[in-house]
């Protein structure tokens, strides 16, 4: 993939593809077990699993627990898609910068030709 038109056609494909996601979530889905002490016995139960969506936000960490099982299975989509959303943002800025050195590669040799023609010229009109 080096020629200016393909690196262009999927640095299209790209934004069409970021185009299409409808819904994502920055963060990480965690289990979580809370030990629960019964009288009488010594070791705490453990109960769980809980499912926390976790992200940062600044210095913070911001978490919500996740209830029902359609909740988890958006969460899962969601941080999924964020996920590929950074993937392609990642190639697209690839993408864009081996296009930037593509042109300006042409726009070096264009400069060169033109330079070495104007040098042709002149020592065309030097006398002999």
């Amino acid at each position: 993939m080096n020629t200016v038109n393909e690196l262009q056609a999927r640095r299209e494909a790209i934004i069409r593809e970021m185009l299409s996601i409808r819904s994502m979530r920055r963060g990480t889905i965690n289990e979580q077990y809370l030990g629960v002490r019964h009288k009488g016995v010594r070791q705490p139960v453990l109960r769980g699993p809980y499912y926390i969506l976790s992200r940062r936000e600044g210095k913070k960490t911001v978490s919500q627990r996740l209830t029902s099982g359609e909740q988890l299975q958006q969460a899962r989509e969601d941080v999924e898609a964020y996920q590929r959303f950074m993937v392609l943002c990642k190639e697209f800025t690839s993408i864009t910068e081996k296009l930037g050195q593509l042109e300006h590669e042409g726009d070096r040799s264009k400069e060169l030709e033109a330079e070495k023609k104007r040098r042709r010229l002149r020592s065309s009109k030097t006398p002999r």
